[in-house]
């Protein structure tokens, strides 16, 4: 008779990162949940091929792939965006979305407190782009783009960059 298999423990809950806002932000992108990679090095879109913030770069003008991440964060500030993450929490083996369980969103009701500023949400991707209505509901202009994750092959970065450029448009 073989062995009964052992149930796996639990995975632990992960955490998200503290959201890179301040009173002036006016602009907030909203991801799921960080990715392993980025997890293991504690900072937003650290996956070498996410094209997070090659896509931020040419919406803003500005070479931001080059510089440090703090550099980058303030980069970010000085153009009045903000960076958070929809899931506060969460149980996750690997990094893809669809592997997201037991998710517990974070806290937005402060948000207009924290950053009175804020006009305009975006929203990296499908995943976090489900809570926009919720946004715009609240006065938030809010635009769901294509997701930077290199998982998100469907589009090319040209046509990715088409709809991040909407994150500045008329603001």
């Amino acid at each position: 008779m073989p062995a009964a298999r052992q149930p796996l423990p639990p995975t632990s809950p992960l955490a998200c990162f503290p959201p890179v806002i301040d009173k002036q932000t006016a602009i907030l992108i909203l991801g799921s949940f960080p990715g392993e990679a980025s997890l293991a090095v504690q900072q937003y879109y650290a996956h070498p091929r996410n094209q997070f913030w090659p896509l931020l770069s040419s919406v803003l003008n500005e070479d931001l792939t080059s510089l440090s991440y703090e550099a980058r964060l303030t980069r970010l500030r000085a153009h009045r965006i903000g960076l958070w993450d929809v899931i506060a929490a969460c149980t996750r083996e690997g990094s893809l979305d669809s592997a997201i369980r037991e998710a517990q969103h974070n806290d937005f009701a402060q948000l207009r407190h924290l950053c009175p500023a804020l006009r305009r949400v975006c929203f990296n991707g499908k995943t976090s782009g489900k809570q926009a209505p919720l946004f715009a509901a609240a006065g938030f202009d809010t635009l769901v783009l294509p997701s930077s994750s290199p998982a998100y092959a469907a589009m090319n970065f040209q046509n990715k960059l088409e709809q991040w450029r909407g994150i500045i448009a008329q603001f």
